[in-house]
């Protein structure tokens, strides 16, 4: 099966700037940067792991605009992995610099659509770990219909060099990481124990 599949994919993945880990018992997941703006591959790649009957999975923060394609590589999707980067709108402008509206809209989209999910968010204390915002975060999931699992993807600043080196501010300088009190404070909010 793997011959089959290498075949195709080599000369594929040459071409993009993807990162894809493919696991033989558990599928194919893409991850990146951001996978959903190589769309059209995806929907290339995914089509013909599908054909193999090949599990897929996308590691997306979901901040797209819900174009035909990405309905199209959607479909073809066993399970998204949805970065929420914030509950609350104004927070989430702040921290990355956008609204959160496209990666709710995504999340309900793949609720709609009996898309499997497992959300994830990264705890930075002082930014993602308000209880109210944790309270809403908690709300919002409830209402989705797919989801698997929920998980707090501890924050760390192990790439903090990367900014320095490039010359560029790091944004989140004074932000200590994230711990295990922190993790299990937000876990007993969220009731994901």
């Amino acid at each position: 099966m793997v011959e089959a599949i290498n075949h195709w994919t080599i000369s594929l993945i040459k071409l993009c700037a993807i990162k894809i880990i493919f696991v033989l018992i558990g599928g194919v997941t893409v991850t990146g940067g951001e996978p959903l703006l190589q769309v059209k591959f995806l929907i290339e790649l995914f089509t013909r792991l599908k054909e193999q009957n090949i599990h897929t999975c996308i590691d997306t923060s979901g901040m797209v605009t819900l174009t035909d394609d990405i309905k199209e590589l959607l479909s073809l999707t066993d399970l998204v992995l949805l970065d929420i980067k914030h509950i609350d709108t104004e927070k989430c402008k702040n921290l990355v610099g956008f609204s959160n509206k496209l990666e709710l809209e995504f999340a309900n989209y793949l609720s709609n659509n009996q898309i499997p999910i497992w959300i994830r968010q990264v705890l930075i204390p002082g930014y993602t770990d308000d209880e109210q915002d944790l309270l809403k975060l908690k709300d919002f999931i409830s209402h989705l219909k797919t989801v698997q699992k929920v998980e707090l993807l501890p924050y760390h600043d192990m790439g903090k060099f990367k900014w320095k080196k490039l010359g560029l501010e790091y944004a989140l300088e004074n932000v200590r990481d994230a711990n295990s009190d922190d993790i299990k404070r937000a876990k007993k909010i969220l009731e994901i124990i």
